[in-house]
């Protein structure tokens, strides 16, 4: 009961977002690293109960949308989350990593199967999903619950990514699939 309280006095259940009292009060409990920046008409759906980390130097442009109110959203050094993106938790981003515009990055699904009750009344699960360092992901991409994106991947526009995805290669289409994978330079060797 003292929960479902904390939880109503929290957050809007109508917007499904932080109360306006807690948005204010979000850069108190939201990490921030040194040189980071969250452009003004980014929506911060981040309440107080789940972690929100921003790393050193990583940027999050304008009309994206950050959600942790399910899982923590991690978010590591020198990465760009790109115009439009919308990021919901448990999520965690690598360093060095850049999502370009209109992507979504989701660890959250809606249950469905009892089909004697709707879908809205089922609640939801989540699934982590993990960006390893050093990944480009293509304009409009989906990653989708429980997928790891491994090291030095590029992901190409307009991609879902439905399963895990190899360090060093390229993966595109719906689903996505491997179509190249990288090999090391012999000179940088």
């Amino acid at each position: 009961m003292l929960k479902r309280f904390l939880d109503y006095l929290i957050m809007n259940q109508r917007d499904a977002r932080p109360r306006w009292y807690i948005r204010l009060i979000a850069p108190l409990y939201q990490k921030r690293g040194r040189g980071s920046k969250i452009y003004c008409s980014v929506r911060m759906d981040t309440p107080p109960y789940r972690k929100f980390s921003l790393g050193r130097r990583s940027v999050v442009e304008s009309f994206c949308c950050i959600n942790n109110a399910v899982g923590n959203v991690i978010i590591g050094d020198h990465t760009r989350i790109g115009i439009h993106c919308t990021v919901i938790g448990p999520v965690t981003i690598g360093s060095h990593v850049n999502l370009a515009q209109g992507i979504t990055v989701t660890a959250l699904n809606h249950n469905f199967a009892e089909t004697d009750k709707r879908i809205d009344e089922q609640g939801v699960s989540t699934k982590q999903v993990t960006i390893s360092d050093d990944v480009w992901i293509g304009a409009n991409a989906v990653i989708l619950p429980g997928v790891t994106i491994g090291r030095h991947v590029v992901v190409a526009a307009g991609a879902v990514v439905t399963k895990d995805v190899p360090d060093n290669t390229v993966v595109g289409g719906v689903p996505a699939k491997v179509i190249k994978t990288l090999t090391p330079n012999p000179k940088s060797l």
